[in-house]
């Protein structure tokens, strides 16, 4: 599967704001964003004035970027957004919020949702007592995410879950970090989000 291999912290001064690509460095003065926040390249530091579809388009580059997702792939998550009832750019937050991989970063049991997604690829992690390897899956009220026990003592984890008290656990999900687990309570909704993402831009921008 193609992934993005260069500097992490291109894609942050290329959408103008903080994706959090890189865990606990990205609320250091450490941040290459904090450093040179303008876009890579001889012509970042131009001014340029955008029209509607490269607004819209940089709205969803955002957004795909921040989750990790392919192209692809978020176009499904659209699609699947819009045959919902209710609102479709909040259907796609949610589905997008409601990823494994996702949920195993906003419990605090990785730095990043690469991290996070790494991690459950090797298994890391059990769901509802079964193990999974799947970052992609779509979890729902009532799961129950679990560190397996052989796996408790990986470094990142521990890492992690220090950091969790700065970032803070959403209100959907409930973690117990002395024991290893997270649970979801409800399905999110648009104000757990509090990444400023404008989602109506994706909509229109998939509209067309």
């Amino acid at each position: 599967m193609a992934r993005y291999t260069e500097a992490k912290c291109k894609l942050c001064r290329r959408e103008g704001t903080k994706l959090f690509l890189k865990g606990d460095r990205c609320y250091t003065d450490k941040c290459a964003y904090d450093k040179r926040p303008y876009p890579p390249g001889h012509a970042g530091r131009m001014r340029k004035k955008m029209s509607d579809y490269a607004i819209q388009l940089r709205e969803k580059q955002k957004v795909r970027r921040m989750y990790g997702i392919l192209e692809g792939q978020f176009r499904k998550y659209y699609v699947r957004a819009d045959a919902m009832k209710g609102h479709t750019g909040h259907n796609l937050l949610a589905l997008l919020e409601r990823r494994l991989d996702n949920v195993v970063y906003r419990l605090g049991y990785a730095n990043s949702r690469d991290q996070a997604r790494q991690l459950v690829l090797h298994g890391v992690f059990k769901l509802n007592g079964r193990r999974v390897n799947i970052p992609s899956m779509m979890v729902k009220p009532g799961d129950e995410i679990v560190v397996r026990e052989e796996s408790r003592k990986i470094p990142v984890i521990g890492e992690a879950q220090e950091v969790i008290a700065r970032r803070g656990c959403p209100e959907w999900l409930e973690v117990d970090g002395d024991n290893f687990k997270g649970a979801v309570k409800a399905l999110p909704k648009r104000e757990d989000i509090t990444f400023p993402i404008n989602e109506q831009l994706i909509v229109e921008l998939y509209s067309k």
